[in-house]
């Protein structure tokens, strides 16, 4: 039923942990893809065939976008999850998460999933801030007791689409390579299509370590995602999260639009004076 999109560099041991525990908490008929950038040494590569997983590789790091792009193409099944090679999917994820689109019964929505964090994330428990220090165990023992409510405007991986509407919006803008900013700007296409559900799952749950990839700098030459949405869409990241996406908040339902009051526009002022002053 699911694709799952993973791009991954330099990161054998997390991707690795990933794509185990795709394997064991998965019920569906899911399918795992990934990219790999840059480290195709013998023990990904031997791995990766080893497991009957569909790859494609890039000799340099062409960055979050165009990798997910890329592998997007090779996918067989109806809907596209990107998620982290850093992430762990808890059990019976894509359980709920089928519930919750067959309950849908249409294609215009963006489903995510409820991040667990040592430090941040949607939930703050720490089972590990490595994967040395992992506690698989203690994770798994306290899962059901990790809750929070399903939650408006989640912009955050792993997240969930079908695959008309990835390809209607054309995928991931690749002029945000390496990726910040992607998500947001990804969501701000879906709604410019009309696309009014923006749903983060309880239920849909990954543990997270935090970005272990991109934390390393010194692999990428870093955008500034928030100053190429901002003269993209002339809103900042922080307006669209805020005032359309209502993030962070409890979901009650399909989006309205913007709530329009003084503060909005004086905000909205304020994007559209910083968006003519970016080169």
């Amino acid at each position: 039923m699911f694709s799952i999109l993973i791009p991954t560099l330099n990161n054998f041991k997390y991707l690795k942990l990933s794509i185990e525990s795709i394997q064991k908490t998965s019920s569906l008929n899911n399918e795992i893809l990934v990219h790999v950038s840059e480290d195709f040494n013998s023990e990904t590569k031997n791995y990766l065939k080893k497991e009957n997983i569909l790859f494609t590789y890039s000799k340099e790091n062409i960055g979050l976008c165009s990798a997910i792009n890329l592998i997007a193409n090779k996918a067989s099944k109806d809907y596209l999850i990107y998620a982290h090679d850093d992430m762990y999917f808890c059990p019976d994820w894509d359980k709920y998460l089928k519930k919750e689109i067959d309950s849908l019964n249409h294609k215009n929505f963006y489903l995510s999933g409820s991040m667990i964090e040592p430090n941040s994330g949607h939930i703050i428990y720490n089972c590990g801030e490595t994967i040395e220090k992992f506690d698989e165990k203690k994770l798994l023992n306290n899962i059901k007791f990790l809750n929070i409510d399903d939650h408006q405007g989640s912009h955050f991986a792993p997240h969930c689409v079908h695959k008309e509407i990835w390809r209607k919006v054309g995928g991931f803008s690749e002029e945000f390579n390496p990726g910040i900013g992607s998500d947001p700007d990804f969501n701000m296409k879906l709604w410019n299509e009309g696309v009014r559900i923006f749903k983060g799952l309880n239920n849909f749950k990954v543990y997270h370590f935090g970005s272990i990839t991109t934390r390393k700098k010194k692999n990428f030459k870093m955008n500034r995602g928030d100053k190429t949405f901002l003269k993209k869409w002339g809103i900042s990241t922080r307006f669209f999260k805020k005032y359309y996406l209502m993030s962070k908040t409890k979901y009650y339902g399909p989006l309205k639009g913007p709530e329009i009051s003084i503060k909005y526009f004086i905000e909205l002022i304020l994007c559209k004076l910083k968006s003519k002053f970016i080169f």
